[in-house]
């Protein structure tokens, strides 16, 4: 199979379902942004030595390819029902995973500067790439319905990755950088 297909060298691409769509469209800048978030997760698991953490990761970045194969579907052009209800087991194992880290950290009073160690660092990349695919996502769901799992999945994953890097600057014995602020409110 070739890489290439020269398809796309005018602008264009396939939807799965075959609708041919600029490469402009918003269904391609949130399954793209989700690709990038699968990516920088990647970079992050090439970090991890605990394994519990790296299973979770790498079952996210499975998940992830999933709802990019659901952001990448005309479904005015298949006969197969939306999936996003295969999302739900693992926004409950995400919820459980972030109350299960919160609870062995110190309270939060301030907010965080992003880094602390290189792996929270990278958490924090995930974090914020998280948040722009969402953004994308609800950009694409005001013309194309995205199902609230797959909304809700990401807005978790955002949350998750925030105390995945606390949890990493303090198993690292580090103390985390809190934001003073140089403005007035």
């Amino acid at each position: 199979m070739k890489i290439y297909t020269k398809t796309g060298d005018k602008g264009q691409t396939s939807l799965i379902g075959g609708t041919r769509v600029s490469k402009a469209d918003p269904r391609l800048e949130a399954y793209g942004t989700v690709d990038e978030l699968n990516s920088s997760i990647g970079f992050l698991v090439a970090n991890i030595t605990d394994e519990h953490t790296r299973i979770l990761l790498l079952e996210i970045q499975s998940r992830l390819f999933d709802l990019g194969a659901e952001l990448a579907t005309d479904r005015n052009a298949v006969t197969t029902e939306p999936n996003g209800t295969i999302f739900g087991d693992c926004i409950q194992t995400i919820e459980k995973e972030i109350d299960n880290i919160t609870s062995t950290l110190p309270s939060l009073k301030h907010f965080v500067l992003p880094g602390g160690d290189e792996t929270a660092a990278r958490c924090h990349m995930c974090r914020t790439i998280a948040r722009r695919a969402e953004r994308r996502m609800w950009e694409s769901n005001a013309m194309y319905p995205i199902a609230d799992e797959c909304l809700v999945f990401v807005n978790r994953l955002s949350d998750y990755f925030f105390v995945l890097a606390r949890k990493f600057v303090h198993d690292a014995g580090k103390e985390e950088i809190f934001w003073e602020s140089h403005c007035r409110y």
